[in-house]
């Protein structure tokens, strides 16, 4: 309720800052890899600003479904910005115009009568499954060929019996936050997954535990990149700015120096 110049009380002001806004959605349609996709604009009306992106989708699929129309798939999990599943291009950003995770992008990073495009990550590696979601596999099957360490069992030391250096064990710490969303290979112009590949080789490579693995782990890892159609990396730094969890190119820095010295040690990758 406001309070006129006139004296009289009037509850316009507060009816409208209780108004949502009003938005045109642009949202890639596609049924299925074999069928050809396009751009779908929907009206969605009433939006808070508190919602979250993906609690706008939400609302727009509760009304498809109720006008018994097929919901747009996206993926998501814990809306938390810990797992990594949620991800689409917003405006031609990945995860949009702030530098967090889909899920805790916010409505109020955009205005009323705003027209958003949203579209599913574009890379070769990432087929799309349907409309916003897509195959990520292909990093997990990164991870597996070489993300890990063996641990000899009956002698082996406690981990936390093993002293680390504070600087080593931090920047391990700053490489280990990579959630796996993908936002560095849909921001990359090359579609490069690097930045991926190279926090997951450095959180390892800094830790004790990593060093007897060290070289085989980082020439698999690249070569397993490689055969599953991602770009080449050239330090454009997309990827960095993308990084929901600002995950450093100083990381692909660390993988470059391990792989040409784990080369020079005579590491091949597995074939």
């Amino acid at each position: 309720m406001t309070i006129t110049q006139d004296g009289s009380r009037s509850t316009a002001g507060a009816a409208s800052e209780r108004r949502g806004m009003n938005l045109t959605l642009r949202i890639w349609r596609q049924k299925d890899p074999t069928v050809k996709g396009k751009m779908v604009t929907y009206k969605v009306s009433d939006v808070s600003p508190d919602m979250s992106f993906l609690e706008m989708l939400d609302v727009l699929n509760e009304r498809l479904i109720l006008d018994g129309d097929d919901p747009v798939a996206f993926d998501h999990d814990c809306r938390e910005g810990i797992c990594g599943m949620c991800g689409v291009m917003i405006n031609g950003m990945a995860h949009g115009p702030q530098q967090t995770t889909t899920c805790q992008l916010h409505m109020r990073k955009f205005k009323d009568g705003d027209t958003i495009d949203v579209e599913p990550w574009r890379a070769s590696a990432f087929p799309v499954i349907k409309d916003l979601a897509v195959d990520r596999s292909a990093l997990d099957r990164i991870i597996q060929s070489g993300g890990y360490i063996s641990v000899p069992t009956g002698t082996a030391p406690d981990a936390h019996a093993v002293p680390v250096p504070k600087k080593d064990s931090d920047a391990a710490f700053d490489a280990a936050t990579c959630i796996g969303c993908g936002a560095c290979v849909a921001a990359c112009p090359n579609a490069s997954s690097m930045l991926f590949t190279a926090a997951k080789v450095t959180h390892l490579g800094l830790m004790p535990q990593g060093q007897p693995e060290r070289n085989d782990r980082v020439v698999n890892m690249v070569a397993q990149q490689d055969r599953e159609g991602f770009g080449g990396c050239t330090n454009i730094g997309e990827c960095s700015a993308a990084c929901p969890k600002g995950i450093s190119m100083e990381n692909i820095s660390r993988l470059n120096h391990d792989l040409l010295g784990a080369l020079r040690a005579g590491a091949r990758p597995k074939s």
